[in-house]
């Protein structure tokens, strides 16, 4: 029972000290969009805006790469 409660210990240790992701300190959205969701990849990060839209951009540079318009199947 001991060594199971150290090891759990160990575990969340060594899982809660890993590198934690870098956000960006600010995101230019274009006027009167408001943020909704947001989501990032290795390269990149996405925006949800209230507008239906998700905006990608890149995560060195900040620039916009894509636009992508949400509809709905109806």
């Amino acid at each position: 029972m001991i060594c199971g409660v150290v090891l759990v210990i160990g575990l969340l240790v060594t899982r809660l000290n890993r590198d934690t992701p870098v956000l960006p300190s600010e995101i230019a959205l274009p006027d009167g969009a408001r943020a909704q969701a947001f989501t990032q990849g290795g390269t990149w990060y996405a925006v949800v805006t209230d507008r239906d839209q998700i905006l990608i951009f890149d995560r060195l540079t900040g620039a916009l790469r894509q636009t992508v318009d949400v509809t709905a199947n109806k």
